[in-house]
């Protein structure tokens, strides 16, 4: 445009001043719709050098109602749409103004109506019925009332922006802070932070990366990657963050000033969680962020740090319930000192056989992230109920008598009992509960024969039906003073000629899986 034209209205893009980014601002988008070539090429012209708050303009061409209504379904980022009334019907225009508010419920886009037939649509009536911002005759559209009409409509929409896009970043933040208070790992939460970054920007998680350092009293504070997404994951897999990474001095500066850095070409977030852990969030965005943006990512920040601060106390938490839960075990295995570490070898088998089954697709429904938590810790009371068994009956090197057999029994429904009445002091599923459950079914045969309620099939608990064939698996594997430890082969040729008699079958299929997949040492860590 020439300068001459505007000086009267170049105000109108001055009072604000440019935004300032690590990258090239995105243009304003308008589209023309019109089916006069001539006009497309008169506004691409008048409108060639404008620029409103940093960013210019970028011009869409569509040369009917049909094509414009395209456009607009397909791009969601257009600020301004110039609308021929008359193109390949009279109302087209106007046929298209009702599409893009009622069809495609966008109702931030300017509509500025263009006609070179005034009486054709009277401006009154239309301005009343349809929801446009602005009705022009294309004789009095000069390259100066065309700028102030752009800009002007740009402003509306901007502001229009600003206030959706709070209100879906605040809704985003909300949605964000209870998804993450239900995530129980650290890598995981910090790989929720970016993706909910990502959502919250509207750019994706292309290149985000999540660093730790813990600043508690005797620990190294070297920076520590624990999530990262596209081109950085690499950087996850040595965990650490190398000093002559482009991205580490920005991070190091967000940790020594304690506060979020924007930088030319590199935003990152500052979070101060509790107990001395500081993260760092590095991402780089395609476009600057606005003022609105970092608001939204500073109120964000502060609900990641309490969420953070949320996982310590609950990782406090399980330690100390995986604590008694050892002790428990402990004090009923120091009653028989021959059994050497089998509640803690059931516990690692028992862990992995239900992550077989659930990489196997079996019991989706059962083998929750809650169920695969807990079900190796709680597999660890399964003899509990022993410490109620007589010395004279547990420590007898020989067989039982049928009356020492049924005194030895009783232990399962003991441990069921004591386990349940504690589980009921904790809501919802638990180590105590899940104990209870393997406590009382891990005796009970697939087949019906087993004690104490002869129960079958899938009237065992899940997770009853592994500890059932970890355990017989374990203590056939190690010598006891009744017997020599048996061969691995042995011990699964018995294992696999009672499936689906005694043992559930996908369990010992699992368990099989398992073993082919790895043997871990201590599988073999007894006596033979």
């Amino acid at each position: 445009m020439d300068q001459s034209d505007s000086n009267n209205d170049d105000w109108l893009a001055d009072d604000d001043e440019p935004i300032v980014g690590q990258h090239a601002a995105r243009p304003w988008r308008i589209l023309v719709v019109d089916d006069e070539p001539d006009i497309h090429a008169v506004t691409r012209l008048a409108l060639n050098n404008v620029t409103f708050k940093g960013r210019g303009v970028e011009i869409l061409s569509a040369y009917s109602g049909a094509q414009g209504y395209d456009v607009l379904a397909n791009e969601n980022d257009i600020a301004l749409v110039l609308l021929d009334v008359v193109m390949e019907s009279d109302d087209a225009g106007l046929r298209l103004t009702k599409r893009i508010r009622e069809d495609l419920g966008n109702n931030l886009i300017r509509i500025v109506l263009r006609t070179g037939q005034p009486g054709q649509a009277p401006e009154q009536k239309v301005i009343v019925d349809f929801d446009i911002n602005d009705y022009k005759a294309k004789t009095e559209l000069t390259a100066q009332k065309l700028f102030t009409t752009v800009i002007a409509s740009l402003r509306s929409y901007e502001g229009l922006q600003t206030i959706d896009a709070s209100r879906k970043g605040l809704a985003q933040i909300l949605e964000s802070a209870s998804n993450l208070y239900q995530i129980d790992s650290l890598k995981d939460l910090a790989s929720g932070v970016l993706t909910q970054i990502g959502a919250i920007l509207n750019f994706g998680t292309e290149g985000v990366l999540c660093v730790m350092r813990n600043k508690s009293p005797g620990v190294t504070d070297d920076p520590m990657v624990i999530a990262s997404t596209g081109a950085l994951s690499e950087l996850e897999v040595h965990n650490t963050m190398p000093a002559d990474h482009a991205w580490a001095p920005g991070i190091a500066q967000a940790f020594r000033e304690k506060r979020n850095v924007f930088g030319e070409k590199l935003d990152v977030l500052f979070i101060s969680a509790a107990h001395g852990h500081q993260f760092a969030v590095a991402f780089s965005p395609p476009w600057p962020l606005g003022d609105l943006e970092r608001s939204l990512l500073s109120v964000f920040c502060d609900r990641i740090a309490a969420a953070f601060d949320n996982l310590h106390m609950f990782g406090q938490l399980r330690n100390t319930q995986e604590a008694t839960v050892v002790a428990l075990a402990d004090l009923a295995e120091s009653r028989d000192p021959t059994t050497g570490g089998h509640v803690r070898r059931v516990s690692n088998l028992t862990d992995g056989i239900a992550a077989q089954l659930k990489a196997a697709g079996k019991y989706p429904e059962i083998t929750t992230p809650t169920f695969m938590s807990l079900v190796g810790i709680a597999s660890i009371l399964h003899d509990v109920g022993k410490v109620a068994t007589p010395d004279a009956v547990l420590l007898k090197p020989g067989r039982h008598t049928p009356d020492e057999r049924i005194m030895m029994e009783k232990h399962a429904a003991i441990g069921e009992t004591v386990l349940a009445r504690a589980s009921q002091m904790v809501d919802g599923v638990s180590s105590l509960s899940l104990g209870a459950q393997i406590a009382g079914g891990h005796h009970e045969h697939f087949d019906g024969n087993g004690y104490p309620r002869g129960l079958k099939a899938q009237e065992i608990p899940l997770a009853a039906r592994i500890v059932a064939v970890v355990d017989v698996f374990d203590a056939l594997l190690h010598s006891r003073p009744y017997k020599d430890a048996w061969l691995l082969d042995d011990v699964l040729s018995y294992l696999v000629e009672r499936k689906g008699k005694q043992f559930d079958p996908d369990v010992i299929d699992a368990l099989l899986a398992f073993l082919k997949l790895e043997k871990p040492d201590w599988l073999t860590a007894g006596d033979h």
